[in-house]
């Protein structure tokens, strides 16, 4: 069982860090157990001004407020790793201190966005009659076996064995061939 000193010492790891922070997979039930104990306490026939009551009350409170303001700010952090992953690939990499609905929120984040610079590189690509700089390839040989990994775009690119020719992304092209791993065959 979740206490209040639980949730404040979880709001105030959440608040000093920059990254997301671990959580008890069953956090939220718990704290929903929690908050549901001290309501049952609040709510007990009685004297209603005696002190018991009033702190139980008052920590009742706080304990929705704490808990409230802990999912706002793991919330602004999903978003800022959901415009990370998009802006550079690394996607899903983040996971291990997500709650179940955090993943699916990132998910449908990353999806809604993915669809959304899909239709902007689109109109602009058509619009304009301008292949993107994301749809100018580059033709190179590579100087050694590489895995599997993913591009820029989060497409997956690969496995390649030393000495294949690929046309890739320039941006991709760029990255490989600066690291050594990759020549280019042919220069524009």
């Amino acid at each position: 069982m979740v206490t209040y000193n639980d949730i404040y010492e979880c709001l105030r790891k959440e608040r000093y860090s920059e990254q997301l922070q671990p959580l008890p997979k069953k956090f939220v039930g718990q704290t929903a157990e929690y908050i549901q104990e001290k309501k049952k306490l609040a709510n007990q026939p009685g004297d209603l001004f005696s002190d018991e009551i009033l702190k139980t009350k008052k920590q009742l409170e706080n304990a929705v407020s704490i808990f409230k303001e802990l999912m706002l700010i793991r919330k602004k952090k999903l978003l800022s790793l959901v415009f990370v992953a998009s802006e550079t690939g690394i996607n899903k990499r983040d996971f291990e201190n997500m709650l179940p609905f955090e993943k699916e929120l990132f998910d449908n984040v990353m999806i809604s966005i993915e669809q959304a610079e899909k239709v902007v590189s689109k109109e602009f690509a058509t619009g304009n009659g301008v292949i993107t700089e994301e749809r100018e390839l580059k033709l190179i040989l590579f100087l050694e076996d590489m895995e599997k990994f993913v591009g820029l775009e989060g497409k997956d690119f690969g496995p390649y064995k030393k000495g294949d020719i690929v046309n890739i992304p320039k941006k991709v092209a760029d990255i490989l061939t600066g690291s050594g791993k990759t020549e280019l065959v042919i220069d524009d």
